[in-house]
């Protein structure tokens, strides 16, 4: 259903009936790591013109994998990351799905 690199890759997935009788297929809610338990690979500063995107592909090679840098950074909404330029970005090295 997802890439494997996708933070929902390894999340089940459930589904209800609703009151048509209809089936829904949804994915189950992903509980987010303790950063803290995250080991890091940098810290980026934010600089004028950084994108979040941009941040991950220079340090992690994938724009994709964005929710990474949220994660460790505890940031709920990606924007939060680069909204502020000195704000520090921190990357973890990716850990297995």
């Amino acid at each position: 259903m997802f890439d494997p690199t996708s933070r929902y890759a390894k999340i089940p997935t459930a589904s209800l009936v609703d009151f048509n009788g209809r089936e829904i297929a949804y994915v189950r809610r992903r509980f987010l790591p303790r950063s803290s338990d995250l080991p890091l690979l940098a810290e980026v500063d934010v600089v004028q013109g950084d994108r979040l995107d941009l941040i991950v592909a220079r340090t992690l090679g994938d724009p994709e994998q964005f929710w990474r840098a949220c994660d460790a950074s505890n940031a709920m909404k990606p924007a939060e990351l680069t909204g502020e330029i000195g704000r520090i970005v921190k990357i973890p090295v990716p850990q297995p799905l």
